[in-house]
């Protein structure tokens, strides 16, 4: 009977310990293999707080997406910082804007135009579409539908490149799938390599949320490109 207990506590405490490892992200789900996933990026926001860049190279960090804007007027408090010191130590640059449901799209577009220069070197813009942490559209399905679809050709107009949509795998479910079919996909799913619909296929993966990097104090997301698609994503240099 002890020796059943000591097993029980074991295998609890084992338990535990998995769970704890994979909240503070020393344990993953995913680990992409690099030489099938070489080109990797991070998206970061004013969340990782002030990054260390000459600590940061000596990762394997090929692209930085940087939020920019959400909504209809705001501007994150880190993107004049980020953005520079991206482009000054040679990553790929781009940028991303938090959409808000409960915004028009013509409205968000001018936001994010507004705060994110037009350089020809950039990556395309991106828009990022979540359930999590956004407001109450009041709107059907369609009506959202239509305003992202105006936020997106905003974004096309201005930069002359096709935007990429990145979507949570929720999202992605209810408005994605099965539409916009024009447009890049960055998928986010922290548990299993991604397969979409009909054998769609996705241009970056976000596999993991809780990342640990040199010269960055807090979690960041980890990202690889999809195998030989790398030279899509930077067509339009």
């Amino acid at each position: 009977m002890k020796r059943v207990v000591l097993i029980i506590i074991i295998v609890m405490a084992l338990a535990v310990a998995g769970v704890a490892l994979l909240y503070t992200g020393y344990l993953r789900f995913n680990y992409p293999d690099p030489d099938k996933f070489p080109v990797r990026g991070i998206d970061i926001s004013h969340h990782q707080g002030k990054i260390r860049w000459e600590e940061l190279q000596a990762e394997s960090i090929d692209f930085v997406i940087i939020k920019a804007t959400e909504g209809g007027d705001y501007k994150d408090p880190l993107f004049d910082e980020n953005w520079s010191h991206s482009r000054r130590y040679g990553y790929k640059t781009g940028a991303y804007h938090f959409y808000r449901l409960c915004k028009e799209g013509k409205e968000q577009a001018a936001n994010f135009i507004a705060v994110v220069p037009a350089h020809p070197d950039n990556l395309p813009p991106v828009i990022d579409l979540e359930f999590e942490g956004n407001c109450d559209a009041g709107r059907s399905e369609a009506q959202i539908i239509k305003e992202i679809r105006e936020c997106l050709n905003a974004l096309e107009r201005h930069y002359g490149k096709t935007p990429v949509i990145y979507a949570t795998r929720e999202f992605y479910d209810e408005y994605i799938e099965g539409d916009f079919l024009s447009y890049p996909i960055w998928i986010r799913d922290i548990y299993r390599q991604p397969k979409l619909e009909n054998n769609r296929e996705w241009l970056i993966w976000q596999y993991a949320n809780r990342g640990h990097l040199k010269g960055i104090d807090t979690y960041v997301d980890l990202n690889v490109m999809a195998p030989d698609t790398d030279n899509e994503f930077f067509k339009n240099e």
